[in-house]
């Protein structure tokens, strides 16, 4: 399954596979957004998600990946990833950052959102505008992949975005590079890693049936990060907030499926120009 590229592929049954747990992702990440209110704990959207992949007949992917507690990570606030669900009470204002993944016979998915716990009115101006910036360079990263382009074509495509979006709120973003995109089937993280930023190296071609995830993550700092002592907890170490966005993506010949997406990534793949190819 593997080219001179060095970048795995998927066949048709297989992507129709992970379309199953993608699908279960996205319908967790609406039923968490659907139902995160003030006053809840981020254990209690934890149990919800849980309950839910469950119910759909699938596995989380992130309990108990490497020790880990939860089945959804969800980051607050100055935590850029890898919050471990908990205690802790969410508060009108926050900004929330979920990441879900799922097992469905064998193959994940893995997406994840930003949001403004109380509803984008209670968020601030530049949250707001931190969260839109940074999902916008995600469907950028996406509408950059296509067979025959180099991957790395990706983090070009979110840098742009990113410093459009930085030239109109007059403001710098951070973009995170010590944790980036990946490819993904049987196992969550598989080679290549995908950059979210612009590199020198053109990285390997992207074939047809190519399977990845593409992940930015984004702060109103600077891009510098540490570890807490959970040793899972990434948080900024300016304590600048930060969003997090993500989805998994396949590319065939006819072009791009978003295999989390509840359309398949057909309205924003569209706006931007970028063919739509759902395989069913």
């Amino acid at each position: 399954m593997f080219g001179r590229s060095r970048i795995e592929t998927k066949t048709p049954d297989q992507i129709e596979r992970m379309r199953r747990a993608g699908l279960v992702v996205g319908q967790t990440l609406q039923l968490m957004a659907q139902t995160v209110r003030p006053g809840m704990t981020t254990k209690a959207l934890d149990e919800l998600a849980e309950e839910h992949i469950r119910g759909c007949g699938a596995v989380p992917s992130f309990l108990g990946y490497h020790g880990f507690t939860g089945s959804l990570c969800t980051s607050v606030n100055d935590e850029v990833v890898h919050g471990i669900p908990g205690s802790r009470v969410l508060e009108e204002g926050d900004l929330l950052s979920i990441d879900c993944g799922a097992i469905v016979d064998g193959w994940h998915g893995d997406a994840a959102i930003s949001l403004v716990v109380g509803g984008r009115d209670a968020g601030r101006p530049e949250d707001l505008a931190l969260i839109d910036a940074t999902e916008d360079a995600m469907w950028a990263g996406i509408a950059a992949l296509a067979v025959g382009r180099p991957l790395y074509a990706v983090g070009a495509a979110v840098e742009d975005s990113l410093t459009a979006a930085s030239d109109r709120h007059s403001r710098e973003y951070g973009i995170v590079e010590e944790y980036v995109g990946h490819g993904i089937g049987t196992e969550m993280h598989q080679d290549p890693q995908v950059p979210n930023y612009r590199v020198r190296e053109k990285g390997p071609t992207v074939r047809s049936g190519v399977t990845v995830a593409i992940e930015p993550m984004v702060t109103l700092g600077t891009a510098e990060t540490r570890v807490l002592g959970d040793d899972w907890t990434v948080v900024t170490t300016d304590g600048s907030r930060a969003a997090h966005w993500e989805n998994s993506v396949a590319v065939t010949d006819e072009g791009i499926w978003v295999l989390t997406a509840l359309d398949g990534g057909r309205a924003r793949l569209e706006a931007a120009g970028a063919a739509y190819a759902p395989l069913s």
